[in-house]
């Protein structure tokens, strides 16, 4: 199976400017992603989709070669994931190059590992549509509208009557990895997807960095386990 490990970053980032070019615990968040799928992959199976040249020159200096600017068409802000997918996977089969599956790392989840890439591509079958990193939720199980009259009825209810911590099992998909198969995306889009398997992570890998309360906490978390790792490797 050859795999495309792709990393999308578009340079119009509204919430945080720059973010994915910005410094995250000494180096550019963007060279997270970098690292990760260079322990799973050659430079020649990692593409960097951005429509900005500064996210190309990061790149660069990390060693990575971008192969093409993404046009603008599909960097706007209602340009999809799909749309990217698809572009990258047409710029490699008019050279000749196919891939069967699309590992889709987005910068904004630095605290991904390669470890649990490398576990939810065990994940993959040539049966499944995609392999989608989620962690378990933790938000209610039950919700509430207001009705005119201020009572109280409820649009969804999980629970059933039991207690929240005894309901059904609620994933959350946290954006931190993606395992697409190529022959079913070309054949019904994502949207289409119907046999979507999981990759349970834990919360502290689960962080995706949309606010700058995000991103503080991201980089408490990794001062934090780099802090550990230097006290392990002392003793």
């Amino acid at each position: 199976m050859r795999i495309l490990f792709l990393i999308p970053a578009r340079g119009g980032s509204k919430g945080i400017p720059h973010k994915n070019i910005r410094d995250f615990c000494g180096k550019p968040l963007i060279h997270y992603s970098i690292d990760v799928a260079r322990e799973l992959a050659d430079d020649a199976d990692i593409c960097v989709s951005t429509d900005d040249t500064e996210i190309i020159k990061v790149a660069e200096e990390a060693g990575l070669r971008a192969p093409f600017v993404r046009p603008n068409e599909f960097a706007t802000d209602t340009a999809s994931s799909e749309d990217v997918i698809r572009h990258a996977l047409e710029f490699y089969e008019k050279k000749g190059v196919r891939y069967d599956s699309v590992v889709l790392l987005q910068p904004t989840s630095p605290l991904r590992t390669a470890q649990q890439v490398r576990e939810a591509i065990g994940v993959y079958s040539e049966d499944v549509d995609m392999v989608v990193g989620v962690k378990r939720s933790q938000s209610a199980v039950t919700l509430m509208r207001e009705e005119p009259d201020g009572n109280l009825v409820h649009v969804f209810d999980l629970a059933g009557g039991v207690r929240r911590q005894d309901a059904a099992a609620l994933y959350e998909i946290n954006g931190a990895l993606y395992v697409i198969n190529c022959h079913a995306l070309a054949d019904k889009g994502m949207g289409g997807f119907t046999r979507i398997r999981k990759y349970v992570m834990p919360e502290i890998s689960s962080v995706d960095i949309d606010t700058e309360l995000d991103w503080m906490l991201a980089e408490e978390i990794c001062r934090k386990t780099a802090l550990r790792t230097a006290d392990v490797e002392k003793r």
